[in-house]
């Protein structure tokens, strides 16, 4: 297997940084490597050959503008970072605007700082990624890519048709992000079992106008969320809809953003270590993370954090990547088998070989595992990149909930949970700080909230009787068949 030569480990033995890319990308799986610009990449989402778009190079971030950026509101920093990853493809005073806007204070409680960082413990840290909209960190890519779409869709004098698919939290984020964009109309997969109450209404107040709901029905006692992104991608090849899940490059580029903040509220002096630990599902969140370090950012270890759908765990510990049914969890939004961002770090594993990548992700489409062995690799290439997994249960969720009550009066989500609980189990003697993101806010999750605590958390104003708000008929339900799902968004576009 030909590795990639990996330049992150010390960023600071040299100075020698590009200012910005180009904004050029490519599939993971065109051996030509046919290029394409950034706005066009996030406008049509994933690649006609089945692949995943990424940058040409990653661009870098020295010590010293880590040091300028130290201080900067959040929106000035999302506005330096993107800038690397865009380039000139969106002009400057546009892509400016949009952080303004898409991080402003009536969308975001606290505009200064969007992400903030609390030290819970000792030399434990907690990210807060879920003070947007819908208090899910997808708020904090969603919000500026349905911008910068609805930008170069005015650009380009044409609408986009979006067909996604959600576990919970991306569904409601995606809405909020695209609700009353006349040049955006998005059709919503989701589980008809399996998400909170919370959740299903913060998605089922947004239908109506350019928004449509659509309730895949699943057995009870499994997640529905693989066969939703199994029909998505089927009719987004077929039919050319436009991707808001985390296959769209925009979203990955955006969450890049959190990880420079994380690290600079985190690390004593610039070029100090810091871990963080990712709950994630679909691997675009982590992702993130790794593209962060990618471009220069001195993160040591990035620890996945899994629930009892532990593929990602497999994964990376054993280097298999291995298909099976999910179940549904108490931490449903990562109830997920099918891990589509992780295409991306495949081909920086294969020394950016397109075909090698290609059959590699053709074996396991078609046989439902692949090995890493069988391709000249193995799980200690994930060693070398930094990357660590471990899982948690629902009784591990509830300790940790109630840990950290008891410990510093807070109260978190499940999912993020899952990742105290095994940040606790990769914390280290040298005393390296360890972040963990917090992916939501406990109040979408009150059933786990109060078996753990025995009481529901307080729900701020705006989510106050949410239930009985969503209009009835906001969802449509139907069987996991692509032909009748085909036809239903046909009838709506006509």
């Amino acid at each position: 297997m030909k590795k990639i030569k990996l330049e992150f480990n010390n960023p600071y033995k040299s100075q020698k940084h590009e200012l910005f890319m180009t904004g050029e990308l490519f599939s993971t799986r065109d051996a030509e490597r046919k290029k394409i610009s950034y706005p066009a990449a996030i406008i049509q989402g994933l690649a006609p050959d089945g692949g995943l778009f990424v940058p040409t190079a990653y661009p870098r971030i020295s010590s010293d503008e880590l040091r300028q950026w130290s201080n900067l509101p959040y929106t000035q920093l999302a506005f330096q970072v993107k800038r690397k990853l865009v380039g000139q493809t969106i002009p400057d005073e546009v892509l400016r605007d949009i952080q303004v806007q898409a991080y402003s204070a009536d969308k975001f409680s606290n505009a200064f700082e969007v992400a903030p960082v609390e030290n819970i413990a000792e030399d434990l840290f907690l990210q807060n990624l879920s003070l947007g909209p819908t208090a899910a960190f997808k708020d904090m890519a969603l919000q500026p890519l349905a911008y910068e779409m609805d930008y170069e869709l005015a650009r380009m004098g044409q609408m986009l048709n979006i067909l996604a698919a959600t576990s919970g939290d991306t569904g409601s984020a995606a809405e909020a992000g695209a609700k009353g964009r006349e040049r955006l109309r998005v059709f919503m997969l989701s589980p008809k079992y399996g998400m909170s109450a919370f959740q299903k209404a913060q998605m089922g107040i947004q239908s109506g106008g350019n928004i449509f709901n659509i309730s895949i029905i699943n057995k009870e006692n499994e997640s529905g969320f693989d066969v939703c992104q199994g029909l998505a991608k089927k009719l987004s090849k077929k039919c050319g809809f436009g991707a808001l899940n985390s296959t769209n490059w925009g979203r990955v580029a955006a969450q890049v953003v959190y990880y420079v903040s994380g690290y600079l509220q985190t690390a004593q002096r610039i070029g100090d270590e810091v871990d963080f630990t990712v709950p994630t599902g679909n691997f675009g969140n982590v992702l993130a993370g790794y593209i962060a370090k990618r471009m220069g950012v001195p993160i040591r270890n990035l620890i996945i954090a899994t629930n009892e759908n532990n593929v990602l765990e497999t994964l990376i510990t054993k280097g298999i990547y291995q298909k099976r049914l999910s179940q549904v969890t108490s931490s449903p939004s990562m109830d997920i088998t099918v891990s589509s961002n992780y295409e991306r770090l495949a081909f920086d594993l294969f020394g950016r070989d397109p075909e090698l990548t290609k059959r590699y992700m053709e074996e396991f489409e078609t046989t439902g595992k692949v090995d890493l062995k069988d391709f000249g690799g193995g799980p200690e290439d994930f060693r070398e990149l930094g990357f660590f997994a471990g899982s948690s249960s629902h009784a591990n969720r509830l300790d940790s909930i109630r840990w950290l009550r008891d410990h510093n009066g807070l109260i978190i989500d499940p999912h993020t949970a899952d990742g105290i609980t095994v940040a606790k189990q990769f914390q280290t003697a040298d005393k390296v700080p360890m972040v963990v993101m917090q992916t939501a806010l406990a109040v979408k999750f009150e059933s786990t909230i109060q078996e753990a605590i025995g009481f529901k958390p307080r729900r701020e104003k705006r989510f106050e009787g949410l239930e009985e708000r969503v209009p009835r008929g906001s969802f449509h339900t139907m069987e996991p068949d692509a032909n009748k799902l085909e036809s239903y968004i046909k009838h709506h576009l006509s």
